[in-house]
């Protein structure tokens, strides 16, 4: 191969090596978010928390973007579907049931919160089954029951769950499932959402719909009540994520997924949950003991061999 081919193969695999690497990097910002960020604004009502974050993210987007919404006339009925249940999915339910499950920071490790969380190729799969009627090998179903008995094995050890005294536990370990399913839906309608638009329109429409939708629910349950009591330091905690884990993330993110099989997007974002149990054991001193060490590899394993699998039409 000549000097001139190989600069152009290398031209060519670039721009899949970056977008891995954005992914990657991406995953890495919403561990800092998880461990970090978001348990200090534990006292506030979920809904308002995910509505306040996600409104300073459309509201800094909306002047970078207002000209461009012409272009909007052009989306089918269906992508107007998949871009509301990205909303749904992703932004309002799966962040609100992760950030609760996080707030249970005295109650559980905040690295297994999350690590559950990473089930969600599991129920991303088992959707494509039910609803788009993908046919999946009899292997998939031996490697998502061995990431169900991981998970067990990381939160409970050898141990029947106590409901008196585990059960901030069981609450932290069930939000973090419902974040899964949620955000598990959320990669497959984001793949689809973002067919017909760039990943720059993607992210401020996830963000516009999303901040629409939580209005509804924080005026509805009248959490909007407490927004006098969000401190001068939460205001700069929600700036924080807006100019970090949040829209920029989500930029990286959908720029990663544009150019990358959601499978494989599955696997980069296993850094989400590696970084996780960095910053929980230098910040909070937290390490999981070897039983739950031993969950983690299974967990993981199965997760990339789940994330191998690709399902037949």
């Amino acid at each position: 191969m000549t000097f001139a081919e190989r600069t152009l193969t290398l031209k060519i695999k670039s721009p899949v090596s970056l977008s891995s690497l954005f992914v990657i990097l991406a995953a890495s910002l919403w561990g800092v978010d998880g461990i970090i960020l978001r348990p200090a604004l534990s006292n506030l009502p979920v809904q308002l928390v995910v509505f306040v974050e996600s409104s300073i993210v459309a509201v800094i987007l909306t002047p970078f973007f207002i000209q461009r919404l012409k272009i909007l006339k052009e989306l089918t009925l269906t992508d107007w579907l998949a871009f509301l249940g990205v909303a749904f999915f992703g932004g309002a339910l799966g962040t609100m049931a992760i950030t609760k499950a996080l707030f249970y920071v005295n109650y559980v490790n905040l690295s297994i919160v999350i690590f559950i969380q990473k089930l969600q190729p599991v129920f991303a799969l088992l959707l494509a089954w039910l609803l788009l009627k993908e046919r999946l090998p009899r292997i998939f179903f031996f490697w998502a029951s061995l990431a169900i008995a991981g998970a067990y094995l990381m939160t409970f050890g050898f141990a029947l769950p106590n409901v008196k005294t585990d059960l901030k536990v069981i609450y932290a370990a069930a939000f973090s499932l419902l974040a899964a399913f949620s955000f598990g839906s959320s990669t497959v309608l984001s793949k689809r959402a973002l067919k017909n638009v760039s990943f720059e329109m993607g992210t401020y429409l996830r963000f516009l719909i999303t901040s629409g939708m939580m209005l509804v629910l924080v005026f509805a349950g009248g959490s909007i009540s407490h927004i006098g009591e969000i401190s001068n330091t939460q205001i700069l905690i929600f700036l924080l994520i807006a100019f970090s884990t949040g829209g920029p993330a989500i930029f990286l993110y959908y720029y990663g997924l544009k150019k990358i099989s959601a499978s494989s997007s599955t696997i980069f974002e296993l850094a989400f949950p590696l970084t996780a149990v960095l910053l929980e054991y230098f910040v909070h001193g937290n390490i999981l003991n070897l039983v739950q060490w031993v969950g983690v590899a299974i967990l993981m394993t199965s997760m990339f061999m789940i994330a191998r699998i690709k399902p037949a039409v």
